[in-house]
Formats: C-alpha cells, structure tokens, sequence
C-alpha cells in the first residue's frame, strides 16, 4: 500500500471535518491495524504501576471525602469541607467509577475494583448505565438514531435531528441537565421522549423503576439524611454542603463530557454509514466523534482522563491513565492519514459547545 501523506500540524489541527479525508478500504483496514497495535502494546504492559496508581487515587479520594465529612463539625471551615467534599465526588465519579466499570482494572482481580461489583456515589444505578453507556453509546457512538447520548433525548446536538418548536428551550435544557445531570443519567434509560412520542411503552420501563428508585433512597438516604444527622446541631449546614457538593460535581462531570463529545467539528454519522462495519472503520468512527481539552495532570485526573475522550473512545477498557502516554503516537497516525484530531483548551472547547447548543435551538435555514 502507498504511503499515506504527511500533513503539517498547524494544518491538521485547522481541518473542518467537511475536508476530513474519507478513507478507503485499504486505509481503513491499516488504521485499525494500528489502533490495534497500541491496544495490544498497552494490555500487555499492564502491571503493578496501574494497579499502585488507581489504589493511590482511591486513597487520595478517600481521604477528602473524611476531611470534608470531619470540617462539617467545624462551622467556619464549611467552605473547606464542601471543597474537599466535591474533589472527592468529582474523583470518585471521573477516575475511579467511570473507569472502574468500564473494567479498566479487572485485570487486577481485586472485588473493590471490579466492574461487575463495584457501584459510583451516584444516584444512576451502575448496572443501568453500564447498559447505556458502556454498551449503547461505545458501541454506536455518534450514530444519529442509535446513540441516545446525542442529546440525551433533551437536548437538539445534530443537524440531522428533526427541529421542533420545543428545541427552542435548548439552552435551558441544557442549563437544567447540568445542574441535575446524575438525576439526568438516572433517568436516561427511561427514554421518556419515546414514551412521548408513542415509540416506547410505559411498561416497558418497569423492570428499571426498582433499580432506579433503590439507588436514590440510598444516596439520598446518605447524602441528605445520614451525614447531616450525623453533625447534630448542624444538620441544616451539612445538607446545604452536600447538595453544593453534588452541585459541583454535576457541574463539572457535565462540562468534561459536553466538551469531549459535542465541540464543533465532531461528527455524527448515519446507520447506512455503519452497515456491515468493519474494525477500522469503527475506530474511525470513535476517533472523528470525539474531542479533547487541553491541559495538564490535574486537569486529565480530575476529569478521569475524559480530556482524553478521543482516547478513551478508541479504548474505552484501557486503563485511563495511559492515555496520556498514547495520545501523541494516535495523534501522529491521525497526522499521516490526514485524519482531524480535535483538541483544544477548556474555554475553547466550551464556547464551542455553547456556540451549538444555541445555534440548535433554532430552525434550520430554510424551514424545519
């Protein structure tokens, strides 16, 4: 096979996606190869370094989450509670439970750190959104009719979903789902837009109302109840820190996942697209629907690693950790196949996705 060419990276990084090169069987089949090629190097590397690494981000969430819990006692250091009570959820939901049930550590063999046992400080039960996002959405990622995390059934994030008058509350939808997104995650799987819509029977959702409605008694139950009691006297304190905490979390877990999945640039593709896919077009497929932010250590472990979503997308069950390492040789490969790798700084990335969030509210040019 020729050579693919080389493109400078100032070039790269200025491609739309409408001039992103199309592959052909033959580069498809070669650029999986090496997608494949890094997955196997990584899997076979694995060891006590990854293992020593998500024990220490364990530990270090741990330990906020009981400092923040003891300065509730302390009504002048409730700023600093909060604090360390939402770096704890933040780590707990982005590094640890997104990644561990992905069964980035099974290997490990350790009952805490397995996929199959272990369950987030969320109120989405994990066996639900394994289901949905695990399988669903990195299955069928970015395809308009199959992915329901295009939008959530909310929001309008495509130009190939139907415009109706209702997109026109598109901001504010998206505001609401950022202050409630665990609540948002929760109750994904309903599909509630469907049962709407007539597609979807009411019925159908009842074998997840129990799992559902389990999960929120009991963090409900710990954040708003057991821990406030807890402080006594300063019961009203601690609930309004925890439901900051949360806040923040929702906050930050929804900013991270919109700007890794929804910037400009990032493609959605149509099921014929993807009839009869092969491996490398699948990892085409992950690679072109997804974004990175920019940044440095503290940004990519607060963010489980999800700054690297085009990392992640491409191998979602390696450990997250390593995806600083491989991003410059994915980036490189992208370089050589004239492929768009889509990166940038938090701001960047953010004003992008608000940019569309508004620019979908509204009706097509031409009519709807």
């Amino acid at each position: 096979m020729t050579a693919a060419p080389t493109y400078p990276e100032a070039l790269l990084e200025s491609v739309d996606l409408d001039e992103t090169r199309r592959l052909t069987a033959e580069e498809l089949e070669q650029f999986g190869a090496e997608m494949d090629a890094i997955r196997q190097r990584i899997l076979a590397d694995l060891g006590e370094a990854d293992a020593t690494y998500i024990r220490n981000v364990l530990k270090t969430q741990r330990g906020f989450e009981v400092a923040g819990r003891l300065l509730f006692y302390l009504p002048p250091a409730w700023p600093l509670a909060v604090a360390s009570l939402s770096i704890s959820k933040i780590l707990e939901n982005m590094e640890i439970g997104h990644n561990v049930m992905h069964g980035q550590y099974d290997w490990m063999g350790d009952p805490g750190l397995n996929s199959r046992m272990y369950d987030w400080d969320n109120v989405c039960p994990g066996e639900q959104w394994k289901y949905s996002h695990n399988y669903i959405h990195h299955t069928f990622t970015n395809i308009v009719g199959k992915d329901r995390d295009i939008g959530y059934g909310i929001l309008r994030m495509d130009e190939d979903q139907k415009w109706h008058p209702y997109y026109l509350g598109n901001p504010l939808y998206a505001f609401l789902l950022m202050v409630f997104f665990e609540w948002g995650v929760a109750m994904h799987d309903l599909e509630v837009e469907n049962i709407v819509q007539g597609k979807r029977k009411l019925e159908e959702n009842k074998s997840l109302h129990a799992g559902i409605m389990r999960k929120v008694k009991r963090q409900a139950l710990k954040d708003y109840v057991l821990f406030p009691a807890l402080t006594g006297p300063l019961f009203p304190l601690t609930f309004a820190g925890n439901v900051v905490a949360n806040l923040v979390r929702n906050v930050w877990a929804f900013n991270i996942i919109f700007c890794g999945h929804f910037p400009a640039g990032v493609a959605t593709f149509s099921e014929e697209e993807c009839e009869n896919e092969t491996r490398g077009h699948w990892y085409y497929r992950q690679l072109l629907g997804s974004a990175n932010i920019d940044g440095g250590r503290l940004m990519h472990l607060m963010s489980g690693n999800l700054s690297h979503q085009i990392e992640h997308h491409l191998f979602p069950d390696l450990p997250a950790r390593r995806y600083p390492e491989i991003a410059g040789e994915v980036r490189e490969i992208c370089q050589r196949y004239g492929l768009q790798y889509n990166t940038g700084p938090l701001h960047k990335q953010l004003l992008s996705v608000g940019k569309k969030i508004c620019r979908m509210a509204l009706p097509p040019r031409g009519g709807a």
